[in-house]
Formats: C-alpha cells, sequence, structure tokens
C-alpha cells in the first residue's frame, strides 16, 4: 500500500458528509475523527484492516517467535488462600 494521507475531521463534519469520508478512506486514506478536539476513531480501507488483524498464529507460535527473547516475561504464581467455612 502506497503512504497513507491522513485526514483529520470532526465529528460534526463526518456525521454532516460521511460520503467525503468513506470516499477519502476507500482511495486509500486514512481518516481520523475528533472528538471535542481529541482523535476518538479511524477510518481506515479495509485491506488495511485486514493486514493489521491477519495472524495465521496462535500465542504458542508467537510466544516462541525470535523477537519474544527481547521481553521479559515474569508471571507471579497463582495463590489461592482457602478458609473453612462453618457447616
Amino acid at each position: 500500500m502506497a503512504h497513507a494521507q491522513v485526514k483529520t475531521v470532526t465529528s460534526r463534519e463526518f456525521v454532516h458528509n460521511v460520503s467525503a469520508a468513506k470516499r477519502a478512506a476507500a482511495e486509500g486514506d486514512h481518516v481520523i475523527i475528533t472528538d471535542r478536539g481529541e482523535p476518538s476513531l479511524a477510518l481506515i480501507p479495509i485491506a488495511e484492516y485486514r493486514r493489521l488483524m491477519k495472524t495465521d498464529k496462535n500465542i504458542v507460535e508467537l510466544l516462541r517467535m525470535s523477537e519474544a527473547d527481547a521481553f521479559d516475561l515474569d508471571f507471579e504464581p497463582i495463590r489461592i488462600n482457602a478458609k473453612e467455612i462453618d457447616a
């Protein structure tokens, strides 16, 4: 995918002209929708979404990746404190 442009629109602009935002995304742009001046949603082409969501690996395979060696994974043992109950 070529370098996408990022277009920012307010939520009000988006509501009044959904077609323009859809058209921009369909042409490969990323559309950021703001709410009170803060980015709140992103509209991206479906191909980009599918690329971002694609994974053919399960968690075990992902943890086996060579890049995983760069991370320290320290898990705390689970402790279950059981108490006796009165019958």
